[in-house]
């Protein structure tokens, strides 16, 4: 949520959430993967793949179990739907 002091009564999977469950984080991984492509950063690489290890941890080992906990079988289907990483465009 873009605010933890109120968060989402309801499970949302409009917008970009229909294509993927982590929009956010995917935007970041892609503007520092494009910015090492511009500026062939090896350093930047690594950062990157440190950084997407560790929202990985989080997401997997917190996010995910926590709306499990609070959207039960919502967000059962909807992890089922949609791809956590890759985005999945319908026709």
């Amino acid at each position: 949520t873009l605010s933890p002091a109120d968060p989402p009564k309801e499970l949302v999977v409009q917008g970009l959430y229909r294509y993927v469950r982590n929009p956010m984080y995917l935007a970041v991984s892609l503007i520092v993967i494009g910015e090492h492509m511009l500026t062939h950063s090896w350093p930047l690489l690594v950062y990157w793949m440190i950084w997407f290890a560790i929202v990985n941890v989080f997401v997997i080992g917190y996010e995910e179990p926590t709306l499990r906990r609070q959207f039960g079988e919502s967000y059962e289907r909807y992890a089922r739907a949609v791809p956590r990483w890759v985005p999945k465009f319908r026709t």
